[in-house]
């Protein structure tokens, strides 16, 4: 029997992970899955519970699942705490210890949300884009690190971009194979757009090359491109359906990606996963834990219950219940059900709603 460990974390988090609990355990009596739920502290929770932002208890827990589903973590509240121990560092922790070193990001556009978006309906209708992000290396980890003080008294911040060949050969056979795999689903070819600063960062030459190499060796069958991080933030305003996979590291990735959900309307849309070598992944929405909205019932619940869908898809292989799931969100958008967030109140016909009720038409979808 397999086991999934919810973590929902601060903010708004509880509110979201309720409901995707709900539609969780709705598909797994559904489809008999066999899961067993347990739930553990991470966060600004954490730390007022414990003094940690990720309890040795919880990482152990996390360590014997075979899933983790995430809500968010942080807010002011911790902001002055020591910066060691703010809840941020405890999802940076959890994401090194476990080895997740691959984010997968899907920015698909719900057709039913084409005016949700503040970009034309021509240039993103039919959107539907993964953005694969190196998360356990690069800038948020490289050492040296920190803040100094110089001979002349003045304060100096630093931070070192790393990346070694193997960290990003492993990162970029997960996109090659990501988007064979999509690309045999759609018809069409496959292709991989490398996103780097190779003209001015040594660390991108070298993730640039060995991209080109594995291309070479192993995916003669992918087309490989490479666009500078700057443009590729403007590609993806100005024409977005040029993209496939994209594949980079874990900065750029952060802000990509960030991007790429306001194309579909709303970061609340946007499920994620991180994944380890062997699959086993943590399962999250994209946005934050939104402290100025947590306990009003205004946060939308659509991100965590699709993150739930990508964690029957990628590791444990149930792709009729994520498929279900997907269904079922898809028809409470038809049924003009809206969060405030992805709310376009020049559309007739479509009703605001909150957390709860939205969770709660999903999950009647499903049990149907």
């Amino acid at each position: 029997m397999a086991t999934i460990l919810t973590l929902a974390g601060d903010g708004i988090g509880p509110e979201i992970m309720t409901q995707a609990v709900d539609v969780l355990n709705a598909v797994n009596n559904k489809f008999e899955l066999g899961l067993t739920l347990e739930s553990g502290l991470i966060g600004g929770v954490a730390f007022d519970a414990t003094g940690e932002p990720l309890p040795e208890e919880t990482l152990e827990r996390a360590r014997a699942a075979d899933a983790v589903l995430l809500g968010a973590v942080g807010g002011p509240k911790w902001d002055a705490i020591e910066r060691s121990k703010r809840p941020e560092r405890g999802l940076l922790k959890i994401r090194s210890e476990l080895g997740l070193f691959a984010n997968l990001r899907v920015a698909k556009l719900y057709p039913q949300l084409v005016n949700a978006s503040s970009i034309k309906p021509e240039i993103i209708s039919g959107l539907d884009l993964l953005i694969v992000r190196e998360l356990t290396g690069g800038i948020y980890f490289g050492e040296p690190r920190g803040i100094r003080t110089l001979e002349n008294g003045e304060q100096q911040g630093y931070n070192t971009m790393v990346y070694s060949t193997s960290e990003i050969q492993r990162i970029g056979k997960v996109a090659f194979e990501l988007a064979k795999t999509r690309a045999q689903a759609a018809g069409r070819p496959a292709k991989v757009c490398s996103i780097d600063k190779a003209n001015v960062l040594e660390v991108t030459e070298l993730w640039k090359q060995t991209m080109i190499e594995i291309q070479q060796a192993d995916y003669n069958d992918v087309a490989l491109s490479h666009m500078y991080a700057d443009n590729a933030c403007m590609q993806l305003i100005k024409d977005p359906k040029q993209f496939d996979v994209m594949v980079t590291g874990n900065m750029f990735g952060d802000i990509l990606s960030d991007e790429a959900a306001m194309l579909t309307g709303s970061i609340g849309m946007l499920p994620s996963a991180s994944l380890d070598e062997a699959g086993k992944g943590m399962y999250e929405p994209c946005h934050g834990s939104a402290p100025d909205i947590a306990g009003q019932d205004k946060a939308n619940p659509l991100a965590t219950i699709l993150s739930v869908a990508m964690m029957l898809r990628y590791t444990f292989k149930k792709e009729e219940a994520a498929q279900a799931i997907e269904q079922a969100v898809s028809d409470v958008l038809d049924d003009g059900l809206r969060t405030i967030d992805i709310l376009d109140r020049s559309e007739t016909g479509l009703k605001q709603v909150g957390c709860q009720e939205m969770g709660q038409a999903v999950l009647a979808k499903l049990v149907q």
